[in-house]
This record gives C-alpha cells, structure tokens and sequence, in this order.
C-alpha cells in the first residue's frame, strides 16, 4: 500500500505527514540542518578514526613516505566510510551511531522499508555531493585556482539543495525517495484505572454489582473512556452548557440501563462516570480472563464460547 507525503497548511514548514489509504494522517517531524550536520560530523569522526588506525597499520609495514600514506589514507577513507553508511542504516533501519545519537533516522518516502538500493544510492550520492569535492578542493594548490573554484561551487550548490527543499533534502534523498526525521516519542496516556476500581467505588460512594456490569461492553466502554479523556483535557470545558447536558444525558443513560436506582447529584456526575467506568473495566477483565469477551451491548449467550 503506497503512502503519500505531504506538507500541510497548518502545519509548520518542518513538519509533513504520511497518509496511508485509511485517511488517518501521521505527522512526523522533518529533521533540520543542525540535527543532521552534528549526526554527520559523528560518523564522520568515527570513519576517520577507523582510517587512521588502518594507515598507522600500513606504515608499521613499511610504508613511510608522506605522499605515499596521504593517498593510502584517502583511499582507506573512502573505503571505511562507504560501507559504512550503507551497513548501518541497512542494520538498524535507517540509523547509523550519529543518528542514533542524535534521534533522528531515515524513512522511505512512500511509507514502505527501506530498500538497499535506495540506501546505497543515497549514499553514493553523498560522496558525490560532499565528500570527493571536498577532497579534491584540500588536494588542490594555489596553481590550479579555476578547479578548486568549481569544486567550492559545487559543494555550495550541493548545500543549497537542503535549505531550499521545505523537507530539507539533499540530492541523493531527492533521487532515493528518502527523507530524514526525528524519531517520533511515543506518549502513552494515564491510565483511568490507575487505582485498583474497588478502592476508588468506596471512596467514592458508589458501587456497582455484577448483574449491573452485564450490559455493556468493550465498545461501550471504549466511548465512556474518551469521553471522560476529553474532560481531563479540558477540551470539553470550552463546550459549555452543551457538554454539561452531555454528561448529564450518560449518566442518566446508563442509570436507566443498569437499574441504578439511587439519584446522582450533579456535581459527582463525573465521579459517578468515572467509578463506572473503572468497575466496569475490571468486570470485563475478568471475564476475560475466563475466556469470555464482550464486544458491545448487544452481546448474547450465543456469542459465548462453548
């Protein structure tokens, strides 16, 4: 299933999202320039270690002139830092140890795994974008002023492609179909059923038998959950009067349902939810733990397992 991408309006510049078939957007956070350079001069440092220690092993066999370990080095350079790159994100998914670090990481335009071949061309790419013109303008003297001039020109070039892409990508993302964004940090909601539902029911006040927790289900208690979530959020205290007959429609709703007899007061309504929704959230736990779930209202004896 192909995902496109898109910038959206209302978002900032730096941000796009992943639209997948079912038409709920995902929004990921593109990776800057700063982010993405200090990742880069990390692997940068790591291969260029790793080249140096295999020029220190050359010359211990013999190789000492100045020239002659200039080029080894370079070669050993261009050696370590190709596979490098490729190995590393084909390894850990779109990371090497300097995105790692710095939490960002390499995603496939379409939505799909990252394929080696778009990896290896991305990479590829980077050496014909940054790293051979900067070698050749270092090798360069003053005598050959026009070469390096292009060679400066082109690296610019080749930096402008980023700052002047809204997803801030480079060439050899722009032919690969890859972008670089920050890993997105999972945030995972408070539980409504922090405390144990027996504890809070008696503080409370009210308590719920087992025939009064038979008639609702999953689905139901999915609705009651958000619900008392947009509460928390303070979403639906902008609503008014309207959210107040709301609320007041449910607990009445459910009072009917379940033969509650006793009148909720109207400032413990939302109390009365929520210690609701709490024993009814261990009832079906329960149940299931017996192998028995109940998806909605409308469940049946026939829909139990035999």
């Amino acid at each position: 299933m192909k995902l496109r991408w898109r910038k959206t309006p209302k978002t900032k510049p730096s941000t796009g999202e992943l639209v997948p078939p079912e038409g709920v957007p995902l929004k990921l956070e593109v990776a800057g320039l700063g982010v993405r350079l200090a990742a880069q001069i990390t692997d940068v440092i790591l291969t260029l270690v790793a080249s140096i220690c295999l020029v220190i092993l050359v010359a211990s066999l013999g190789f000492s002139s100045p020239d002659t370990l200039i080029a080894i080095g370079s070669l050993m350079f261009f050696v370590t830092r190709v596979p490098y790159y490729v190995l590393t994100e084909l390894a850990w998914n779109g990371q090497t140890l300097g995105k790692r670090l710095m939490k960002i990481k390499v995603v496939s335009h379409d939505g799909r795994s990252l394929s080696t071949h778009a990896l290896v061309l991305r990479n590829l790419m980077k050496e014909a974008e940054i790293f051979l013109p900067a070698t050749l303008l270092l090798s360069l003297n003053a005598a050959t002023p026009l070469v390096s001039g292009l060679a400066l020109l082109w690296i610019i070039a080749g930096l402008m492609v980023p700052l002047c892409n809204p997803y801030r990508q480079r060439l050899g993302d722009l032919m690969a179909g890859t972008h670089v964004i920050h890993m997105p940090v999972p945030v995972l909601l408070k539980d409504l059923a922090g405390k144990p539902a027996k504890q809070i029911t008696e503080k409370e006040g009210f308590v719920f038998l087992a025939h009064q927790l038979d008639h609702y289900g999953a689905f139901e208690l999915q609705t009651l959950e958000a619900l008392l979530r947009a509460q928390e959020t303070g979403a639906a205290q902008q609503k008014g009067q309207k959210q107040g007959a709301t609320i007041q429609a449910v607990v009445e709703k459910i009072r009917q349902k379940i033969g509650y007899a006793n009148k909720v007061p109207e400032a413990r309504r939302l109390e009365f939810l929520r210690a609701f929704y709490n024993a009814q959230r261990a009832h079906l736990e329960q149940r299931q733990l017996f192998g028995e779930r109940r998806k909605d209202k409308h469940y049946a004896a026939e829909d139990a397992p035999s």
